[in-house]
């Protein structure tokens, strides 16, 4: 009944009917099959991640100490409540990867018996840190310490961290001849198994961690025997090497270099922009708290600052280009909020306990010995870095190594001229209440001494009136730049002006005597002055700093040159007089002036007295007047590169001239 044309287009709509449902079948397919085939290929391509938790430069502090958090006094810090945070954090991830930045001794009562007990890297292992670095101070019990606190870790049959650092100029050192110091570190390296780097295995994740000893950290230990290649190309080195023996997915780099805010001197930056295969770089020595990590490429440093005040966290993602993302990132508050762990401090407990008896013995002091009753704020750490200004926390020190010499057994009657306590070797700030032994030990804790003993011992030389004004200077010029260089003086009193021409600041320099009388310096006279040892020997740093210009050279009663610094420490039979004890026995001479056989801080520290004092005046006259013989010199030369720019600028305009003339 229909035509075949009729029947043909009817079949055709027909067959494009049933297209259109297979072509709207096989969208929806297409749309769907991704989310239908993603199932299993992300299982079988997820990304690695990693969780990671750091520390640096822990200073020995494994208890909890008091200190000064948003202007109120709290107990912080302390490795039972690190293992406490640890813990937590181990339940969420059993395979987090645990590191350190170094510098995990020098700093408490516990270093005392570093050598023996090594109470410090135990204690990292304890933990569960897997790989640690070496940092300056670890150098400060000299190679023999540090070769014995290794061999101490070693023989404690305890987990311990894996040791790493591979810019140590081994061959250098044997084209040369090893000396003692250095073959006992070198049999100790051996002993306990220090590499260039070692591969960790976190779950499916494969970390080859680095170590690395920076340029500034090398001038920061002036008792280190050894010799160190160039941080960069070293790490640059053995990073080749991981890629060409190791099949790993991370590379990360526990650096004793540390952070600058000068990026063309920050030292684990340039780290970075080097070696662009790190993926991570745990940042020390500068104690540096970065709230959010830095980013040069693809690498990432991090840094949690001092003390284990915080515990550092972040989270990477592996990209499909297979370097990392840094996906979470954070400082865990090491607060008084934190239960401790309680294992972990009866741990801590039964290593103090070797102190009293090792060390303090020597001295006739425990370590939870009252000294003084405290009621003044002093200065915390903090304001010393930042406030280039006279601060009573050094007044305090200064002024105790005055009283303890002339006050010590072998006094010979020749009174102290002047005694100087850098900011450097202040380590920790007394909070108000009971001042013990131990407080006043952590609070300058530095070094050992030539009887073996911890503690710097003070040191007896002289000084021209020339060379105090010096001193003077290098405070009022260098320790802008080197805050470590911050002097704070009992007996030499100057004012400086921060807007004058540098190494031409200081504009009044005097001494004082106890009654506050004013005496001029004499600059052909001979001065004498009483510092710690660790100071003395940092004088080449200064030096540095200020290109030689301010020299400085101690000297013995005669004049002549000190050939060895050491041999100057204050003795009392035949033992030195620490550093530390000096400050102790000051604070035990105070008065009692609450009748309870404990004496108080006078308030006499509650303010300052005009020996540091900071004039703000920028009156032309104010800033030009009395010039120096550096300020000539800076002036001269800046005049004579005048001239030549001039010279250069009129030579080109000739040259100009002259090739114009040609051409027409």
């Amino acid at each position: 009944a229909f035509s075949p044309v009729t029947t043909g287009f009817e079949r055709g709509k027909e067959l494009m009917k049933r297209g259109k449902k297979i072509l709207a079948f096989l969208l929806i397919i297409t749309m769907l099959l991704p989310f239908v085939m993603n199932i299993p290929a992300e299982a079988a391509e997820k990304s690695k991640q990693l969780d990671v938790l750091f520390t640096h430069d822990t200073h020995s502090h494994l208890n909890s100490f008091s200190t000064i958090v948003d202007g109120e006094q709290k107990e912080v810090g302390g490795f039972a409540k690190l293992k406490t945070l640890i813990d937590e954090k181990k339940k969420e991830n059993p395979d987090t990867l645990i590191l350190d930045g170094g510098d995990f001794s020098m700093g408490t009562l516990i270093q005392t018996v570093y050598d023996t007990e090594a109470a410090e890297l135990r204690m990292l292992g304890y933990l569960g840190c897997d790989v640690s670095t070496f940092g300056n101070h670890e150098y400060d019990y000299r190679s023999k310490g540090l070769a014995d606190m290794l061999t101490a870790a070693k023989n404690s049959g305890e987990t311990v961290p894996s040791l790493v650092v591979c810019n140590v100029d081994w061959d250098s050192m044997e084209m040369n001849g090893l000396s003692e110091g250095q073959k006992q570190i070198q049999s100790a390296f051996e002993n306990y198994g220090v590499k260039d780097y070692v591969v960790v295995q976190k779950d499916d994740v494969k970390i080859a961690v680095v170590g690395v000893f920076g340029v500034d950290a090398l001038k920061c230990a002036p008792t280190c025997e050894l010799l160190f290649k160039d941080p960069v190309e070293s790490v640059k080195k053995t990073v080749e090497e991981i890629k060409k023996n190791e099949t790993v997915d991370m590379i990360a780099c526990v650096s004793h270099s540390g952070t600058w805010e000068d990026e063309k001197k920050s030292e684990d930056e340039i780290l970075a922009k080097e070696v662009p295969d790190l993926d991570l770089i745990i940042s020390g020595h500068t104690h540096s708290e970065l709230k959010e990590p830095i980013q040069h490429g693809n690498t990432y440093i991090v840094s949690c600052g001092e003390y284990a005040r915080n515990l550092g966290s972040l989270s990477m993602t592996q990209k499909q280009d297979g370097r990392w993302e840094m996906t979470s990132y954070e400082l865990i508050p090491v607060s008084e909020d934190i239960e401790p762990d309680q294992a972990t401090q009866e741990r801590i407990d039964a290593l103090m306990d070797t102190v009293d008896t090792n060390y303090l013995t020597n001295f006739g002091y425990t370590r939870d010995e009252v000294l003084a009753e405290n009621d003044v704020e002093f200065n915390s750490l903090e304001e010393m870095e930042t406030k280039h200004e006279e601060l009573n926390l050094g007044d305090i020190m200064s002024d105790s190594y005055i009283y303890s010499v002339e006050h010590s057994e072998d006094y010979n009657g020749t009174p102290v001229d002047v005694a100087v306590v850098p900011s450097g070797c202040v380590r920790d700030t007394y909070t108000k209440g009971n001042i013990t032994v131990e407080d006043v030990y952590n609070s300058f804790s530095l070094g050992i001494g030539k009887d073996g003993l911890a503690g710097y011992p003070l040191i007896d030389v002289y000084l021209t009136g020339k060379e105090l004004k010096l001193a003077a200077e290098v405070d009022a010029s260098v320790s802008d730049f080197m805050t470590t260089a911050r002097l704070y003086c009992s007996g030499l009193n100057f004012t400086f002006n921060p807007h004058r021409m540098i190494l031409n600041k200081v504009t009044d320099c005097y001494l004082t005597r106890e009654d506050g009388e004013r005496i001029e310096i004499q600059d052909d006279q001979l001065y004498r002055v009483v510092t710690d040892l660790y100071t003395g020997q940092m004088l080449g740093s200064v030096m540095e700093m200020s290109y030689g210009l301010l020299k400085i050279e101690p000297k013995v009663k005669d004049g002549n040159p000190i050939e060895n610094l050491e041999d100057q420490a204050i003795m009392e039979g035949d033992k030195e007089l620490k550093a530390w004890d000096a400050i102790a026995r000051y604070m035990k001479s105070f008065d009692d002036t609450d009748g309870n056989g404990i004496s108080n801080v006078p308030e006499y520290y509650e303010t300052t007295h005009g020996r540091k004092v900071v004039d703000e005046s920028r009156n032309v006259i104010d800033l030009v007047k009395n010039p120096n013989k550096f300020s000539v010199m800076i002036v001269g030369i800046v005049l004579v590169l005048i001239l030549i720019i001039i010279l250069l600028v009129v030579l080109i305009r000739k040259l100009i001239k002259k090739r114009r003339r040609k051409k027409k």
